[in-house]
């Protein structure tokens, strides 16, 4: 088992936005998290990440079978888990290119014996940025909402993890974005048989990457759980809202 959450309950700032959330990965699985607005699934993606002001109040994250609830985010980074945020921060005064070394443990202004140089521009090719133009850019500065994904995206890709956790990844991108990003996640699935966790509202990306589970989050809770070929279908064709509706009746 690769990520096993245990009955987790998460308040920020006192208001509680977790209420009892039990899930279970496998190696080399991906899964769906969907649900309307405030729901709970970014609160569940960085509360996996490790970030501070989410508390952990009841129930506790194992990976590997590991207890890793009080474990800072870079020490569940070192780990193994990886976040893509659903808007990626600008970061001045580091190029792009020193971002995905230092990704990839590798000191860019100081490199070992074995670093591969050419590592930048090989992950940036793999998400179709072109590395002469996009290699000595400032992180993100000026980059439009499709090209902040992908330079993301290089750079979890050069950390190699165990576990992405993919916040969102097609919101604000067009549609050539979406197929390069739906392209290179399923490329990368394919060859490292990482897991992925994929947080969206729609369709868009899962057709790339065909989720063998989707949880539904509704208040704070998983409402629903089922398939991709099952669950996907009705979200479409009833909405959140109603589907949880059904499903509580049922």
């Amino acid at each position: 088992m690769l990520l096993s959450v245990e009955d987790l309950h998460v308040s920020v700032e006192g208001k509680e936005l977790l209420k009892g959330i039990n899930l279970r990965m496998e190696y080399g699985e991906i899964v769906a998290i969907m649900g309307h607005n405030a729901s709970g699934k970014t609160t569940l993606a960085l509360t996996l990440a490790g970030f501070p002001q989410y508390q952990v109040s009841r129930g506790k994250i194992l990976f590997e079978g590991e207890d890793v609830t009080s474990k800072s985010i870079d020490e569940r980074a070192r780990m193994g888990m990886a976040l893509a945020f659903q808007s990626p921060p600008v970061i001045r005064g580091i190029k792009l290119g020193h971002m995905i070394s230092l990704s990839a443990g590798m000191n860019p202004w100081q490199p070992k014996p074995g670093d591969d140089p050419d590592l930048p521009r090989k992950i940036l090719s793999k998400v179709n940025l072109e590395p002469g133009k996009y290699l000595n850019r400032e992180v993100n500065v000026g980059f439009s909402g499709g090209e902040r994904k992908r330079s993301e995206l290089a750079q979890i890709f050069a950390m190699r993890p165990k576990l992405m956790i993919l916040d969102e990844p097609d919101s604000g991108v067009d549609i050539d974005s979406l197929k390069v990003l739906g392209n290179s996640l399923h490329e990368y699935f394919n060859k490292e048989k990482c897991s992925i966790m994929i947080i969206t509202h729609h369709r868009h990306i899962l057709q790339y990457l065909k989720p063998s589970r989707m949880h539904i989050l509704s208040g704070g809770k998983i409402a629903i759980t089922g398939s991709y070929e099952e669950l996907m279908p009705k979200i479409e064709e009833l909405g959140y809202e109603q589907l949880i509706k059904e499903a509580a009746k049922a």
